[in-house]
C-alpha cells in the first residue's frame, strides 16, 4: 500500500500531518533500510510539525528556528524526521508488522502543540493498542495542571519533559536568557512536579544531555533531585547538529559518559544516591555500591534509558539516535554482548 500523496495547496501542519523518526519510518514499512546489529525499535517517537517552526531557539537543537540548515534538509537529534498524514502512520501502524510497544508524542514549543497534543493522544489511544507516552513543552503551557490532565484524560500514561541541561546556568546559557530563549528552569521544573502529581510518582520522566559543559558531580546531582521528586533520567549524549549554535562543539569523552550511565542506573533502579558516590574535582572517582563489578557485568546500566513497553524495561530504545552506527554506541538498543561488555570497562576505566 502506498504513501498518501501530500497536497501541495495546503498547510504541512500537525494534528493532520506528524514528523516521525527515520528509526520509526523504517519500522513501520514507510522507507527502507535495516538496522545495525540487528536493532529492534520499540517506541514510536513522532514529532509535532508546523511552517512556523518551533518558538525555541535552543543552542544544541535541530529544531531551533535560527539554524543555518534549509528546513528541507534539517536533522533532529541525528537524522531527518520525515513528514507524513497522520491517517498514513496510523494505518501502517494497523496493518505493518512492527516491533512497537510504545508511541510517545512530542510538543513543540507553539501556540497549538498543547490542542494537537491532546488530539494525537486521543487518536492513538483510540486506534492502536500501543502505550502513549507525551514529550511535553512547559513553555507553551498556560495551565500546567490544567494541561498536563487533559493529555492524561486523553489516553497517556506517562510523562517526559526535556529538561536537558544539568544546571540552572547552563540552562539559560543554552536555552533560555543566553539565547533570547522563551524556557526557564524554574517552570521546568515547576512542570515536573505536576507531572508527578499528575501521572504520579516515576510515571515522569525528564531528559538530560551530557556534554553540553556540566561536571559529571553536577550531572549526578540533578539525576537525584529528579528521582527524589518521583522522576526518573532519558539520558542522552550529545551529538552535535550541523548549522546549530554547537555545531563545533565535541561529544563528551565515552569514559564520561559511561559513568553518568552507570551512576543514572544506580539511583534510578537500583535504590542508590548521589550522597553514597564521591567525586574529586567534579569528576567520580568511587560509586560507592558493593557488587559494581556485577552491575557492569549485567549491562543493563548502558542501555537507552526511556519509557517502558509492556514487555521491557526501556521501550523507548532510539537506535543510534547518539552516534553513527559506525561509532562506539553510546546508548545500547539490545543487550549488550560480552565483547562490549568488555569494551565498556576499558571505557569507564578512571
Amino acid at each position: 500500500m502506498g504513501v498518501n500523496p501530500i497536497p501541495q495547496d495546503r498547510k504541512i501542519e500537525s494534528p493532520e500531518y506528524i514528523q516521525t523518526s527515520l528509526a520509526a519510518a523504517m519500522t513501520i514499512g514507510l522507507k527502507p533500510g535495516r538496522f545495525y546489529r540487528g536493532a529492534e525499535l520499540r517506541c514510536l517517537n513522532l514529532l509535532l510539525t508546523y511552517e512556523d517552526g518551533c518558538r525555541g531557539r535552543c543552542s544544541y537543537c535541530g529544531l531551533a528556528q535560527e539554524r543555518l540548515v534549509p528546513s528541507s534538509g534539517r536533522t533532529f537529534i541525528r537524522v531527518r524526521w520525515p513528514v507524513y498524514p497522520l491517517e498514513t502512520v496510523l494505518r501502517q501502524v494497523e496493518n505493518h508488522p512492527h516491533s512497537l510497544e510504545r508511541v510517545c508524542i512530542s510538543m513543540l514549543t507553539h501556540p497549538k502543540a498543547l490542542q494537537d497534543t491532546v488530539e494525537l493522544v486521543r487518536r492513538f489511544k483510540g486506534e492502536t493498542d500501543l502505550s502513549i507516552s507525551a514529550l511535553v513543552a512547559p513553555s507553551a503551557m498556560a495551565d500546567l495542571e490544567g494541561s498536563l490532565t487533559a493529555i492524561k484524560d486523553a489516553g497517556a500514561d506517562r510523562c517526559g519533559i526535556a529538561i536537558d541541561a544539568a544546571t540552572p546556568q547552563l540552562f539559560a546559557r543554552h536555552r533560555g536568557e543566553g539565547v533570547k530563549g522563551p524556557h526557564r528552569w524554574e517552570r521546568f521544573w515547576q512542570a515536573v512536579e505536576t507531572a508527578v502529581q499528575v501521572f504520579g510518582p516515576f510515571k515522569v520522566g525528564i531528559h538530560l544531555i551530557v556534554g553540553l559543559g556540566e561536571s559529571e558531580e553536577e550531572m549526578v546531582r540533578v539525576i537525584q533531585e529528579a528521582q527524589d521528586q518521583g522522576a526518573h533520567t532519558h539520558l542522552f549524549s550529545f551529538f552535535p547538529e550541523p548549522g546549530s549554535a554547537l555545531a563545533a562543539h565535541l561529544q563528551p569523552p565515552l569514559g564520561q559518559y559511561r559513568r553518568i550511565q552507570l551512576a543514572r542506573y544506580l539511583i534510578n533502579e537500583r535504590g542508590h544516591t548521589a550522597q553514597k558516590m564521591t567525586f574529586s574535582e567534579g569528576k567520580i572517582t568511587d560509586f560507592g555500591y558493593p557488587d559494581l563489578a556485577e552491575v557492569i557485568e549485567e549491562g543493563e546500566a548502558f542501555l537507552t534509558s526511556g519509557c517502558p513497553g509492556k514487555t521491557c524495561r526501556y521501550a523507548c530504545n532510539r537506535p543510534y539516535g547518539n552516534e553513527r552506527p559506525s561509532e562506539a554506541i553510546r546508548n545500547f538498543p539490545f543487550p549488550p554482548e560480552p565483547s562490549d561488555i568488555a569494551e565498556i570497562k576499558e571505557q569507564l576505566a578512571w
